[in-house]
């Protein structure tokens, strides 16, 4: 059994069980629960299949937040040549840590 949803400005494909990492949720608490209500198509274990126009109707994913974790430093790096000028930054994405629960349907 899977679901593809929609999550802001993604589709996802989600399994039961299945842990995850999405874009940070600000407002996001460990131990709470995460649904998706956008849901864009369903199959299920009996292989039957609905596909949303454009979302499956009454079709939900319940997912438990486990914590907000931030990625590897990724290090960005400039210059001008024959100019002295270089500038070197660094960036660290900030993802939240998801468990799918459930897929209701």
């Amino acid at each position: 059994m899977y679901a593809i949803v929609k999550d802001r400005s993604r589709c996802l494909t989600l399994q039961p069980g299945e842990e995850l990492w999405i874009d940070r949720m600000p407002t996001a608490e460990p131990g709470s629960d995460l649904i998706f209500d956008q849901v864009q198509f369903l199959k299920k274990e009996d292989g039957s299949m609905e596909v949303g126009t454009p979302l499956v109707k009454g079709a939900t994913v319940v997912a438990e937040i486990v914590g907000n974790v931030k990625d590897k430093k990724l290090f960005v790096a400039t210059f001008k040549r024959r100019k002295n000028s270089r500038k070197r930054t660094g960036h660290r994405q900030g993802y939240t840590h998801i468990r799918i629960k459930e897929i209701r349907g």
